[in-house]
């Protein structure tokens, strides 16, 4: 059954009215972001003091860099929002607490986003970053020769990609962290049909697409539809899936081709959950679990 705290939780984020729910795509995109942006301190909680919180200009994309101390591992994270919504600031606490409890330092992208910038801006942002990080790592305190990429929703998506044209690049990335990612642009799962009353819905994620990538040839190609590449040689992969979330049987399609690859990975699907849990620190119990799986994983990943 959905866990109380998700019921609780969704009570927190104001909800549209009919006339916003009626108005067109782009004014609703707009309420979505005002409306994540509005709950996130009482969704998320205060801010863990960190010894290291600064922002960075990485090739003229803004990250934030949160690290406990020098010469760590580093994972390069992607927030989720459907490309359309969400910041550096949804995903503040959950990067937070990600360092102090992984011991790595954590560098966060504020990635452009749809419809203003659309395929492949936000991905031309992620993979801008990791070379910067690359070139530039020393030099802010990391370790850049330790490395994975992740992200959650639409930031799940962007990371595995970046993964992707890492390994083709023979630049490869150590380990991904896949928070119920978005992999399907056909939206054919059966859990669409299961659990469009949970939160997402089929309709959010067909305009999601439609705002991020307008071509729908685009959509099928593998810098935007991760099933559609060649998976051998990605990185070992932790794949945290929702039970109560449109974007289930994706995440778990997606972990079952890469393990079918020859990838190691480790797939968790949090029961009683719905899509956005991971960064409600403050009110979901699940989300401090989950974080704190994250950073046990990149410390066994990234600590050699």
């Amino acid at each position: 059954m959905l866990h109380p705290q998700v019921t609780a939780a969704a009570a927190l984020r104001r909800r549209p009215t009919a006339a916003e729910l009626a108005a067109d795509p782009h004014t609703q995109l707009r309420f979505a972001r005002d409306a994540m942006e509005q709950a996130n301190e009482v969704e998320s909680g205060p801010a863990l003091p960190l010894p290291v919180v600064v922002d960075v200009d990485a090739d003229g994309v803004p990250c934030r860099l949160y690290a406990t101390r020098v010469n760590t591992p580093v994972l390069v994270y992607a927030h989720g929002g459907g490309w359309c919504y969400g910041s550096i600031e949804t995903v503040d606490r959950f990067c937070r607490r990600v360092a102090d409890r992984s011991g790595c330092a954590v560098l966060s992208v504020g990635y452009r986003l749809a419809p203003e910038h659309v395929f492949p801006a936000a991905l031309d942002d992620v993979e801008t970053v990791l070379a910067y990080l690359r070139k530039e790592g020393a030099g802010l305190g990391v370790d850049p020769s330790r490395l994975a990429v992740g992200g959650d929703s639409a930031g799940g998506q962007l990371a595995t990609v970046a993964a992707r044209r890492q390994r083709d690049a023979a630049t490869p990335v150590d380990y991904q962290v896949l928070i119920y990612p978005v992999i399907d642009p056909m939206l054919s799962a059966e859990s669409y049909d299961e659990l469009g009353s949970y939160g997402l819905d089929r309709a959010a994620m067909k305009l999601a697409w439609e705002t991020y990538v307008p071509d729908p040839a685009q959509r099928f190609t593998p810098d935007a539809a991760p099933l559609a590449a060649d998976l051998a040689g990605m990185p070992p992969t932790l794949m945290i899936t929702a039970e109560y979330d449109v974007l289930r049987d994706e995440g778990a399609d997606y972990a079952d081709a890469l393990t079918a690859a020859g990838v190691p990975v480790v797939h968790v699907r949090y029961a009683g959950m719905n899509h956005g849990f991971a960064r409600k620190l403050a009110v979901i119990d699940a989300a401090r679990a989950a974080a704190d799986q994250v950073a046990s994983s990149l410390r066994a990943a990234l600590t050699f």
